[in-house]
Parts: structure tokens; C-alpha cells; sequence
């Protein structure tokens, strides 16, 4: 079985996220939607939260399994038998970052990468704008998915 982890915080998942998601499901057997737990940051979402949020938006590709990891990715790829990981790139800055970190995987593991190109329409599309403007009250819903759409308006209507 070829089996891919598409890791990441996911806090939220965007429609950037859903489309590297999909393409990868198409390529392989089994994709692991894999949360990155960073115990030293506080995210918007929880990983439950997240995982949830993933396991609704992925529900109609039956290959896509949702999961959480903490430490090396290497170690958990090894832990389940996962040979490649699946990224997304939208920038040249991306890929510098994307392309060192394959570097390393591949040397500490033979765990090989996959990057892949966005689709332009979410090249400019990251969590972390798409929470800055829905913090301010911008119209974020054509970026996420409709269940983050929704998540992100309550998240932002209890703080005002």
C-alpha cells in the first residue's frame, strides 16, 4: 500500500489545505491527514478541534484517514509505515524551507517528499492571514472550507 502523510497545525485548514489533501488522496492509497501537537503554542483551535474540523471536511475521500503527531515526523512515518510526506507550495519561500526539511527527512529516514505546486487560486491563502482577517472582521468564507467558515464567525463573535 502506498500510504503519504500530509502534515501540518491545520489551525484553521484552508481551502489551500483541502486541495493539496485531495490531489495527494488521488496519488496514493492511503493519505494520513497528520496534526502537528506543539504543547508550547497556543492555537485558535485545539488538535481535537482540528481533527474534527478535518475529518468533516475530508469525509468524502474514503483514503484520508485524520491523526495527530507529536516530536520527529520521521519517527512517526517509520510508526506507521508511511513512505512519502505530501506539501503544498505557494511560494519560493516555501520551497526553500519545504526543500531542507525533505533534505533532512530523507537523510534520517529515506522518508521522501512530495511537493506539490498550489493551485493559484490559494497562493496567497495562509492560516495565519485567514485568522488575522477574520479577527478584523473580514470576509474570509471563498478561503475555508464552509464548517471553518463557520467555526472561525463563532470563535471571533465571542470575543467582540
Amino acid at each position: 500500500m502506498r500510504r503519504a502523510v500530509c502534515p501540518g497545525s491545520y489551525d484553521p485548514a484552508t481551502n489551500g489545505h483541502l486541495d493539496i489533501i485531495e490531489r495527494a488522496s488521488a496519488l496514493f492509497d492511503e493519505v494520513v491527514v497528520a496534526v502537528g501537537v506543539n504543547k508550547s503554542k497556543k492555537g485558535l483551535f485545539s488538535v481535537e478541534e482540528r481533527m474534527e474540523i478535518l475529518r468533516e471536511i475530508t469525509a468524502k475521500l474514503p483514503n484520508v484517514r485524520v491523526d495527530s503527531w507529536q516530536g520527529l515526523l520521521v519517527d512517526y512515518c517509520r510508526d506507521n509505515d508511511i513512505a512519502a510526506v505530501a506539501k503544498g507550495l505557494r511560494s519560493v519561500s516555501d520551497f526553500d524551507y519545504e526543500l531542507q526539511m525533505a533534505q533532512m527527512n530523507r537523510e534520517l529516514t529515506g522518508l521522501e517528499t512530495l511537493l506539490m505546486a498550489n493551485n493559484p487560486a490559494y497562493g496567497f491563502v495562509s492560516s495565519s492571514l485567514v485568522k488575522e482577517i477574520a479577527a478584523l472582521g473580514g470576509d474570509i468564507e471563498n478561503l475555508v472550507p464552509p464548517v471553518v467558515y463557520e467555526r472561525l464567525v463563532a470563535v471571533y463573535a465571542k470575543r467582540d
